[in-house]
């Protein structure tokens, strides 16, 4: 057993002594080190660039207190005038808490002018649309169910305390 360990522990001796041989430096070699660092701290730094100018801005008054408030919502009287209003007094139906684009026409039942609609809502329930249905969130009423689409009538604000008339459709879904 002697003779296996006396090779091995004299190559791990040479290998250890040309470790430590390569981590000491030579005594030439601080010096060098020495006046390079000192060269390097020598140097003038390089000039800064001078700070921004700095702009001044001309100040703005409001005046225009006695005009209108342009994020006020009393335009107009909403209740006088004519032309199309939303019915405040009739009750909202199902389909009037979706959006009209996240409503999907699936299929139609019947025949002719009693023809129904079968419309998915997001909530995955499948609902009967007949015309004078109301569906969407900006009181569309249903005015014609087709084959191939529902055709409906919304009522959105003008901006002025009115209301417009829009039409709008949804399609059949295509699978």
């Amino acid at each position: 057993m002697r003779n296996r360990t006396l090779p091995l522990v004299a190559a791990l001796v040479l290998a250890l002594t040309g470790c430590a041989r390569g981590i000491t430096s030579t005594p030439g070699d601080a010096p060098n080190l020495e006046k390079w660092v000192a060269e390097v701290k020598a140097r003038p730094a390089p000039p800064l660039e001078p700070l921004p100018v700095m702009q001044q801005f001309e100040t703005f008054e409001y005046a225009a207190y006695s005009l209108r408030d342009p994020f006020s919502t009393a335009f107009t009287d909403s209740d006088s005038g004519s032309g199309p209003r939303p019915d405040r007094d009739r009750r909202k139906q199902t389909l009037e808490q979706f959006p009209l684009d996240s409503l999907d026409m699936v299929g139609t039942l019947g025949r002719g002018p009693g023809m129904i609609a079968l419309v998915m809502a997001p909530d995955k329930v499948t609902y009967r649309v007949r015309p004078g249905n109301y569906m969407g969130q900006s009181d569309g009423r249903v005015t014609g169910v087709f084959e191939d689409r529902i055709e409906l009538v919304e009522l959105v604000p003008d901006g002025a305390g009115g209301w417009l008339e829009r039409p709008a459709s949804v399609a059949l879904e295509d699978q």
